[in-house]
């Protein structure tokens, strides 16, 4: 790297050594402070008569990239301003989302970067992170190598087929790494100087990408089968070889290879899939914040899937491992989950049943009284009905999945029953929350995957909690990095969770969120680190010298967005830059 963080011998006050001099700190996001150079820093650093006369702190700074912020016009204009910024000044860009967090959330990740994704080929102004296209699969290593740091903490991969609720958005997809690794430390403060977001390039085979003229991506159809298994394989190798200490996320692959990768590689390195653990993690939470509301018990949970993607999956396993953790057998806990997909109601007896929809799938002789009007493709209505849940979980990304009449079937089961319309971004979720509270008379708990605006009804308030994965992911990465745990369980998961869900105040449970504010996110991932790490070290996958002074130790490790005085020093031999 071109800087190192060193502290002063005499005053113990951390700096930042700059290994270079003139514009070219000013063109380094790690180095650049913009108009916050000191008289004796622009001096120093050469860069003296490069910026205007006049000297702002970072507060200072705030109010005028805040108000170009607010000039733009569109959700879209407001992303490519604030990557604009990130680009070129990285403290100021996690400040200003650090101060204003409620707004910049939605800018910064879903939903509007569903929609980045989408024009990622015409918005496109600077690469970020790396890209490593199939026709690279033989040096691997030395794109690695190329990247500034060789240390890095935490690394968030896709392959850009199952974005979001939008499908393959080939190497536009890499909107998604940089965006989670923007929440790592926004959220959980984990250093922006050691992330790192891969786009794998395999090909896509959305036509409208491929017919582009200014696609930026590979442009082939997807490999895939074995050759697309090896080329996977090469980068999990090389990662293993180049950075051996990296915590790794996987990010939007298609269901069957999330979860194959997954099972693959999870005792090789420390590895992870938010889409599957994290959801999980987070939808858990919010049924632990529930049962506050209703005074239930997780063990008398009944549980009905719209949807049976990789998420359902992760959220399915974790709720097993909560009922079981309860007391519950193991065989009776998985009883207590339905999955119905566009097919109807997961048989066992279904010919070309997946892995996990067989897992959780139904014996016909279960369903042989229930009165259907076709007992080969039972309905989700029909489900509700004879499944009698108490939860309500869409994971389809089908806009429309839940209906008034199920609604209204869910309120008529449970005076306080669980409506959670996860799929995302908001054009795919199965119903809005205004819908869903309108439609159960203000009974319903709800927690959606994307933002939503409280809803008034009857003269009380209900703040719609979403079900937000940044509640989870940066905590969880941020505790993996501070223990080295060498191994991410789900036990892990579960005790992140339950963190999570002790940040729930009751002026939360008063206006009927299961979920905090996200302005207490950094507390929350706190808790949530620490959580893991107990959990880690009980399980043996860290050493127990961590838990010395725990809490404190995790909050030192929290990189926080403030100017540090920048020197001029020649290279040596640099240090890493996140310590």
């Amino acid at each position: 790297m071109d800087f190192s963080i060193k502290v002063n011998p005499s005053t113990r006050q951390r700096y930042i050594a700059s290994h270079k001099r003139g514009e070219g700190v000013l063109m380094d996001s790690f180095l650049n402070k913009g108009t916050a150079f000191t008289a004796e820093e622009r001096d120093d650093l050469g860069i003296l008569g490069l910026l205007p006369p006049a000297i702002f702190t970072i507060e200072q700074q705030l109010p005028r990239v805040y108000a170009s912020f607010c000039a733009k016009e569109t959700p879209l204009e407001k992303f490519i301003y604030l990557a604009s910024l990130h680009d070129r000044n990285e403290v100021l860009y996690y400040r200003l989302i650090h101060e204003r967090i409620d707004e910049m959330l939605p800018i910064v990740y879903t939903p509007v970067v569903g929609e980045a994704c989408q024009k990622f080929s015409h918005i496109f102004r600077r690469g970020r992170g790396l890209y490593i296209s199939y026709d690279q699969k033989d040096c691997i290593e030395k794109v690695l190598r190329n990247y500034h740091t060789d240390d890095p903490s935490i690394i968030v991969v896709t392959d850009g087929e199952r974005i979001l609720g939008l499908g393959d958005q080939g190497a536009g997809g890499m909107g998604i790494p940089i965006g989670k690794l923007c929440l790592y430390t926004a959220c959980a403060g984990v250093s922006p100087y050691g992330t790192l977001p891969i786009m794998l390039d395999v090909g896509t085979d959305n036509e409208e990408r491929l017919n582009d003229p200014l696609y930026v991506g590979l442009r082939q159809k997807r490999i895939r089968g074995p050759q697309y298994q090896e080329f996977i394989d090469r980068f999990v190798e090389a990662v293993q070889k180049v950075f051996p200490n990296v915590l790794l996320q996987w990010e939007d692959f298609l269901k069957e290879n999330a979860i194959t990768q997954l099972e693959r590689f999870r005792d090789t390195l420390p590895t992870f899939n938010d889409d599957i653990q994290g959801t999980a993690a987070v939808v858990l939470s919010g049924i632990y914040g529930a049962m506050r509301l209703t005074g239930g018990k997780m063990s008398d949970q009944r549980l009905v899937f719209a949807g049976a993607g990789a998420s359902a999956h992760g959220i399915a396993e974790l709720f097993v491992a909560a009922l079981v953790d309860e007391g519950l057998p193991l065989a009776e806990a998985r009883k207590r989950i339905w999955t119905v997909d566009t097919k109807g109601l997961a048989i066992s007896d279904r010919a070309g049943l997946e892995g996990f929809k067989k897992e959780f799938a139904r014996e016909r002789a279960e369903v042989a009284d229930w009165k259907v009007d076709d007992a080969a493709r039972i309905s989700l209505e029909e489900t509700i009905d004879h499944a009698k849940p108490t939860i309500l979980i869409g994971v389809s990304a089908t806009p429309g999945t839940f209906s008034e009449a199920i609604v209204k079937k869910m309120a008529a089961l449970n005076e306080r029953p669980l409506v959670f319309p996860l799929s995302n971004p908001t054009s795919k979720s199965e119903c809005t929350a205004e819908q869903a509270v309108l439609w159960s008379d203000g009974r319903a708990i709800v927690a959606t995957g994307s933002p939503f605006d409280p809803v008034m009804h009857k003269g009380e308030r209900h703040r719609i909690g979403q079900c937000n994965n940044a509640f989870i992911f940066p905590g969880v990465g941020l505790g993996v990095c501070v223990a080295k745990a060498r191994h991410l369980s789900d036990g892990m998961f579960l005790e992140a969770a339950r963190a999570l869900a002790t940040h729930v105040t009751e002026a939360d449970i008063a206006e009927s969120a299961v979920y905090p504010q996200l302005a207490t996110i950094r507390d929350c991932s706190h808790s949530v680190a620490c959580a893991v790490i107990r959990r880690a070290v009980k399980e043996g996958h860290a050493d127990a010298e961590v838990l010395v002074n725990l809490e404190e130790v995790v909050r030192r490790a929290m990189w926080f967005p403030e100017y540090l005085p920048v020197h001029y020093e020649p290279a040596t031999q640099a240090e890493p830059a996140h310590v």
